[in-house]
């Protein structure tokens, strides 16, 4: 019960920089929302959806899915900062536990998530997407969403543990990430890349996850299989899946990394 009452705490710290620093949730609901808007109206007369609604149907899952994987951005550049800061020596000079700090970072992060996902679906629904899925699957949608970005924020505990300075950690994310969002199924089919790179995207967690939301939202996913995988014949199954993995991999790995780290 100490361990969870430290680590609401910690969360509670993240939310109320929310309030003081409103430009970080500021921005960090812009850059989403004009994903929505470039990809829309630059790449949607381009790509024929074939699809009911027209690209956007598409489009909205894979920059929901992107947006929430950059939630280990915000984890690692502000674990960084804080170690940079000296932050995590004076939290490990406090009778807490030490889990509560990292823990309590990835929850506070993806609580961010909720009002980034809710600006994104009110500029997506402004630009003509409509989830078909029904209102239970379209909320379970969401909340796969979430579960997603709180799983990806653990390998952002790692990153920013890992480095000296939060320019190294945003440089590191975006070299991780980015590949993982564009060679998968989220803006574009998968059919025009080689093959490995085929192979590459219906394994690729974000491919998965993009699939599984647009079954949820009622969307057939026509930028899918290429090679007839499991993950790309249930992607809600192995979207599961790797969120277990990842979190029950990364995060006593997380817990580890910032004994040792607090202990310099």
């Amino acid at each position: 019960m100490t361990a969870i009452s430290d680590f609401l705490v910690i969360t509670k710290r993240q939310l109320l920089q929310l309030v003081r620093v409103p430009e970080v949730l500021l921005f960090a609901t812009i850059q989403p929302a004009m994903f929505v808007l470039l990809f829309r109206y630059v790449f949607g007369g381009a790509i024929d959806a074939g699809v009911e609604g027209g690209y956007v149907q598409l489009l909205m899952p894979g920059i929901f899915v992107q947006t929430v994987a950059f939630t280990l951005a915000a984890t690692a550049v502000g674990l960084a900062a804080d170690m940079q800061k000296g932050l995590i020596d004076r939290f490990r000079s406090l009778p807490i536990a030490r889990s509560a700090v990292v823990i309590g970072r990835t929850v506070g992060d993806t609580a961010q998530n909720i009002v980034t996902l809710a600006v994104m679906g009110i500029v997506g629904y402004a630009v003509g997407w409509r989830p078909s899925g029904g209102l239970f699957k379209t909320a379970l949608a969401f909340l796969f969403l979430l579960a997603f970005g709180f799983s990806m924020s653990w390998i952002g505990v790692i990153i920013g543990l890992s480095v000296r300075d939060e320019r190294v950690a945003q440089n590191l994310v975006f070299i991780s990430v980015f590949p993982l969002t564009f060679l998968s199924n989220a803006f574009a089919p998968t059919t025009g890349m080689p093959r490995v790179l085929q192979y590459f995207a219906e394994w690729n967690p974000v491919s998965t996850m993009v699939a599984g939301c647009r079954e949820l939202f009622g969307t057939t996913n026509i930028f899918g299989a290429t090679a007839g995988s499991w993950p790309s014949q249930h992607p809600l199954a192995m979207s599961l899946i790797y969120m277990v993995l990842i979190v029950a991999i990364f995060l006593p790995l997380s817990v580890r990394k910032y004994k040792n780290a607090s202990s310099k």
